[in-house]
């Protein structure tokens, strides 16, 4: 299980004294924690699912891309090299990306079984890449699709 891995990663790099990994792994077990008793509270004795781990992580990739582009704004280099590092982190737990063409491919497919209007198209495409691609990337493939 991803959970397990992550909570023995820590381990690991609490051993190893690597600081920003080990920051960043405490930080991704707290959300995970969090989750955990969510969940246990709905249906007690439940545990968390890999789907459902990584849905926290991908939560938590996303606030740090955002982080990431306001501190560029506020030309703070020190902590968007932070927060990069911290990212590229999570990104090791995270399925690998769609590629931009992978995508267009799955627009193209779900235009072909009939669905033609933005939202529509949206939401087919997104439950097929399922967390493998950034929403925002997707909505600017379906709008050049429809142009």
């Amino acid at each position: 299980m991803l959970y397990e891995q992550i909570r023995e990663d820590m381990k690991s790099a609490m051993k190893a004294g690597e600081k920003d990994r080990l920051e960043t792994l405490r930080f991704i077990l707290s959300g995970l924690n969090g989750a955990q008793k969510e969940k246990e509270a709905k249906e007690p004795g439940a545990a968390l699912t890999d789907a459902e781990a990584i849905a926290v992580l991908q939560k938590e990739a996303k606030r740090r891309k955002e982080s990431i582009e306001l501190f560029r704004q506020g030309n703070r280099d020190d902590l968007v090299e932070k927060e990069e590092t911290g990212l590229a982190i999570i990104r090791t737990y995270l399925p690998e990306e769609l590629s931009r063409a992978a995508i267009a491919k799955i627009v193209d497919d779900a235009m072909a079984q009939g669905f033609s209007d933005f939202n529509a198209l949206m939401r087919e495409t997104m439950k097929t890449v399922k967390g493998r691609a950034d929403g925002k990337l997707v909505g600017e493939i379906i709008k050049e699709k429809l142009l």
